[in-house]
């Protein structure tokens, strides 16, 4: 027998059949399974696809890059269509499945989360609003009048992917619990967010198609109070509901938020019926079993492993099922297309000191930068002082100020704020881009030091 049977028939008698090629295959995927697991992956990737995309608006190839972009997309059935660029398409309809997704992890957060318990959840909660309220306010002070004061909204968002992948590169000198404290800070900043455009930058309402996307709601939460647990129901009838937004005025990517909402966080099972129903299952499994039998020639032992997986599917709730399933495409897809299609900022050197001094670039950068800072540290101070919020377990004070620093990486919804605040007005997006990516690199290098300096490695702790 040659080696590769010899390996074959070694793995069947231990229980384990590996293909011919699968192990080396193994020893190729498996670091990089390792690395796409990692919290600093999504914020890498991210940051290689806005480079990317600086790089094509600042090329020869910025005309092609543009009307790329701009292509129309267009799908339709009979007498109806739906006809939108590459870009709008990617705006309002791939970023519905990154505020779904954040929807799922506010709701996990507010039941079982940082959020759950009204102490532990007042200091984020609190530096976080301090954290939206204070750069608007900045913001609006340099910009106070004209088209320009329409980008108030756009220095209060964090970028939850850059800032935790930054603060995950100094895993082993801060304590878990700051990262658990940013998570729940950046959940809230994106509700804040989800709330500002959907009062603030939403200009004419239709009332018919919002009357159907209210009902469309209503339609989710009876399939929540029904008991349905399938996802699919909820994806369509979500799907549909993007649609009627999209048709009534509002922001249409809301629908991912509201859809997240009426998931069910409650499994069917509970552990202890759970391990029962397993057990017993297992017992059938092993009176089905023939030895030297394949799973495929005896249909009980099928019928079993079925029921097992089912089961499976019914001790874990379907909300913490959806949110493992598109997390990854929506960090490792949907987010960096967002930043390729988005992050095209053309800068011309001629004209940088203008841009770099423009009310607009001004307001955004220093209300990221010096807003987040004075927002988040101030309100987390003023908290802890008046003793309605503790720190979190193993950290300091000084932790807190550089994690306010990390906040003020606005990329992603800073960018999605300004497309919609200052859509069809070129100039006042490119120098709010501008200012967005000035603030957020300037954000995340300073955060980054300003923790490793007051951090100690864990295992030197006392």
């Amino acid at each position: 027998m040659n080696e590769v049977g010899k390996n074959s028939a070694q793995s069947a008698e231990q229980g384990v059949y590996h293909a011919p090629w699968e192990k080396a295959f193994d020893n190729i995927l498996t670091p990089f399974e390792e690395f796409i697991h990692q919290q600093t992956t999504s914020g890498l990737l991210l940051m290689g696809t806005a480079a990317i995309a600086l790089i094509l608006a600042n090329s020869p190839l910025a005309t092609d890059y543009a009307y790329f972009m701009h292509t129309l997309i267009s799908l339709g059935a009979g007498s109806w269509t739906l006809e939108m660029s590459l870009q709008h398409l990617i705006n309002d309809g791939l970023m519905a499945l990154f505020f779904f997704v954040v929807g799922l992890e506010l709701k996990r957060e507010i039941l079982v989360g940082e959020l759950a318990n009204l102490r532990n959840a007042t200091l984020p909660i609190g530096a976080a609003i301090g954290g939206m309220v204070v750069p608007a306010l900045i913001y609006f002070a340099i910009n106070p009048d004209g088209d320009a004061s329409l980008g108030w909204g756009i220095p209060m968002a964090t970028d939850i992917a850059f800032a935790i992948g930054a603060l995950a590169l100094l895993a082993s000198r801060v304590p878990k619990a700051l990262i658990t404290f940013l998570v729940a800070l950046a959940i809230v900043d994106d509700l804040g967010a989800v709330l500002v455009i959907a009062v603030f930058y939403t200009d004419i309402i239709v009332l018919g198609p919002l009357a159907a996307a209210a009902g469309l709601f209503v339609l989710l939460l009876a399939f929540n109070l029904s008991g349905t647990r399938k996802s699919m129901p909820y994806l369509i009838v979500g799907a549909l509901l993007w649609y009627a937004l999209l048709q009534s005025g509002v922001h249409a990517t809301l629908a991912g938020i509201l859809t997240a909402l009426t998931i069910p966080a409650v499994p069917k099972y509970n552990p202890e019926r759970f391990s029962e129903h397993v057990k017993e299952l297992m017992q059938r499994f092993d009176a089905s079993h023939q030895p030297g039998k394949s799973i495929m020639t005896n249909d009980k032992l099928r019928a079993v492993v079925q029921t097992l997986e089912n089961g499976v599917h019914s001790v874990e709730a379907p909300l913490q099922r959806l949110e493992h399933v598109w997390h990854i495409p929506v960090a490792y897809l949907v987010i960096p297309v967002f930043a390729l299609a988005n992050a095209g900022i053309p800068l011309t050197l001629d004209s940088m000191g203008e841009t770099l001094t423009h009310p607009v670039t001004l307001g955004v950068s220093l209300g990221l930068v010096l807003g987040k800072f004075i927002g988040i540290t101030g309100v987390s101070w003023l908290l802890l002082k008046l003793g309605v919020a503790v720190l979190p377990k193993d950290t300091r004070f000084t932790q807190i100020a550089g994690v306010s620093l990390l906040a003020g990486i606005g990329f992603t919804m800073s960018i999605f704020v300004a497309e919609l605040g200052f859509a069809g007005q070129a100039e006042y997006l490119l120098m709010a881009k501008t200012g967005i990516l000035i603030a957020s690199v300037l954000t995340g290098v300073a955060g980054f030091i300003w923790l490793y300096v007051v951090s100690e490695p864990v295992e030197t702790r006392a």
